[in-house]
């Protein structure tokens, strides 16, 4: 009766023993591997018939860094020990990382991992008894991570896209002068290749007008088919569209809308020009008559 008795409660430890390894086989898909739990397998202290299946179920069990190691002596015939370390023929090498020390049957011991990698391990007592963890990292957790480190440098970079952009002044000086039957306005950049629109009006009509324009140096120049005065001005209107290679706005830097203006009046108006020339002549003609040389 006593050895039917041995024999069956062996028998529902057996069935335990593969039903636990049954789960800690299943697919990833199913697999927790915040948990694993490790079991010795019967009679493994008396025989070494298990060495080639494993004596310890699984042989080979997988973990997240940070997941608990449940390791249980569930071999009713003997005691047990799980030991980080390898054996060398029968020599054991205990490399300090765990030891569960002696477990007497349905005892258990737990280790959490805080490193990726593989950690073989043995049983003290029993040399033949060997299996290995292999700790990975969280992959989902290590994707987010990844994710969200790109999101970060992405908004980062805009940041710095936008603050140099900022940080670009762009000064506008608008000259003119007066050329025949219309006004030559100057423009004259602090950097190269800006893009720009120009608008010049007069009376509130617009007299001049180009938009989309692209300037390879500091100096642009423009010919206004109109001539301002103190009474009727010609306002000039400069647009900053961006600056660089045009065709290629995606890339383009600096002030975006900035507007620059000014007005427009001639150094020497109509009238004036016409005094002047009157005055000219006038004392030419007084030199002539009186061979006197006017000192100015």
């Amino acid at each position: 009766m006593g050895l039917m008795k041995t024999k069956a409660i062996s028998s529902i430890f057996v069935l335990f023993a593969i039903a636990a390894g049954m789960a800690s086989m299943a697919p990833d898909a199913f697999a927790d591997h915040s948990e694993v739990a490790i079991v010795t397998v019967d009679e493994s202290g008396f025989s070494q018939a298990c060495v080639d299946s494993g004596c310890y179920t699984p042989v080979t069990a997988t973990v997240d860094v940070g997941g608990v190691v449940t390791m249980t002596n569930t071999d009713p015939t003997g005691v047990h020990t799980f030991t980080s370390g390898t054996v060398n023929g029968f020599a054991p090498a205990p490399d300090g990382t765990f030891d569960s020390s002696v477990l007497m049957s349905g005892d258990s011991f737990e280790w959490i991992p805080t490193q990726a990698g593989e950690q073989p391990y043995y049983c003290m007592l029993h040399t033949w008894m060997i299996g290995t963890i292999i700790v990975q990292e969280a992959a989902a957790e290590e994707h987010a991570d990844d994710h969200g480190d790109e999101k970060e440098m992405s908004h980062d970079d805009e940041m710095v896209h936008e603050d140099v952009a900022e940080d670009i002044e762009l000064m506008v000086i608008i000259s003119d002068s007066q050329v025949m039957g219309g006004t030559q306005v100057e423009l004259e950049f602090s950097e190269l290749h800006v893009n720009y629109d120009i608008t010049a009006t007069q009376n509130g009509k617009v007299v001049f007008e180009k938009t989309g324009l692209h300037s390879m140096d500091l100096i642009a120049t423009h010919q206004i088919d109109a001539v301002g005065s103190d009474e009727n001005p010609i306002s000039v209107e400069v647009v900053s569209l961006g600056i660089g290679a045009p065709g290629d706005e995606d890339s383009w830097t600096g002030p975006i809308g900035q507007v620059t203006t000014a007005q427009v009046v001639p150094e020497f108006g109509t009238i004036a020009m016409m005094v002047l020339a009157v005055a000219i002549i006038s004392i030419v003609a007084v030199t002539a008559k009186s061979r006197v040389v006017p000192r100015f």
